[in-house]
């Protein structure tokens, strides 16, 4: 989100892990970091402090995180990095220093409705949060993430695909990132001019599977995809990854795993999982109020 010097995601490394040249690297997904940059840390962490798992980073100087996965480790950051919390500049500076420091296509950025607040501003009642407070050029750094493949809308896993909110229906990765991009890519001669505010409010009805909102809190039934609320997701929906609506812990309902659990905990110790996925098993790794590490595999019906 901010400037950068590193190339685009090109091809199918921008979708899929099944694109990558490492063999079936060890994907590990976080969701709904909001700015506690401290809580992200900490799940983050919960990998170095299991006896099963190698690390991911590792600690650097001044308490920052470094990448420590090599090519076996793919993180998905599954949306919503940033507002509530007081650190949103912080996160958005690690996941970019690990994006830099990890192979091209290990570090996945997924788009969250907050992140859309970044696109869209005076479409929301949003005040003196990170995301409606970007200046013009910060916006539009944050549009040639997206055009670049930096910032997507879903990743395809082994058994899941990743994004923020969900579908209820089946979809592409590779389809929806495009439309994320050319959705996005629409604002960006009309960022600062009169007309913007008008092109905000097409960009939500032109693109509704990316984009779209319903009903007075925007997550209704008929919401896209970084909107939805889990408990419009039906038994039936594809198998999927997302974070969004607000869990005590990492939840299943079909073939969707719900993993937002770090923006609850936000004022107590402890409570911040990640998920790891490889293309046998999906578990979640939770750090308790004690500090230690626990784990629960999940087993979902299109894996049996």
């Amino acid at each position: 989100m901010h400037d950068h010097d590193r190339a685009p995601v090109e091809g199918a490394i921008r979708d899929t892990v099944s694109a990558l040249p490492a063999a079936n690297p060890t994907i590990v997904s976080i969701s709904d970091i909001h700015g506690f940059i401290e809580g992200a840390r900490s799940a983050l962490l919960t990998l170095s402090d299991h006896p099963e798992y190698d690390p991911i980073v590792e600690p650097g100087r001044l308490r920052s995180l470094d990448w420590a996965g090599g090519d076996q480790y793919v993180l998905v950051v599954n949306g919503d990095l940033i507002d509530r919390g007081a650190h949103s500049d912080r996160v958005v500076e690690m996941v970019e220093r690990l994006a830099e420091q990890a192979p091209p296509g290990h570090v996945r950025v997924l788009l969250g409705n907050h992140e859309m607040g970044i696109l869209t501003p005076d479409f929301f009642e949003w005040r003196d949060w990170y995301s409606v407070t970007r200046s013009d050029q910060q916006r539009k750094q944050f549009i040639r993430s997206i055009q670049e493949g930096h910032v997507t809308a879903a990743y395809e896993g082994y058994n899941v695909t990743y994004a923020h909110a969900g579908r209820p229906t089946p979809y592409e990765a590779s389809a929806i990132n495009d439309e994320f991009a050319a959705g996005a890519s629409t604002l960006e001669s009309v960022i600062g001019d009169p007309e913007e505010v008008d092109r905000q409010e097409q960009l939500v009805v032109e693109y509704p599977a990316v984009f779209g909102v319903d009903g007075q809190t925007g997550r209704g039934p008929e919401a896209g995809i970084a909107w939805l609320d889990f408990e419009f997701m039906p038994e039936d929906a594809p198998a999927q990854i997302v974070g969004h609506t607000r869990q005590d812990s990492p939840v299943r309902r079909g073939s969707v795993i719900c993993q937002n659990v770090i923006r609850n905990n936000r004022r107590g110790d402890g409570g911040e999982a990640i998920l790891v996925e490889t293309p046998d098993r999906i578990a979640a790794l939770g750090r308790s109020a004690d500090g230690g590490v626990q784990e629960h595999e999940f087993t979902l019906p299109s894996m049996e």
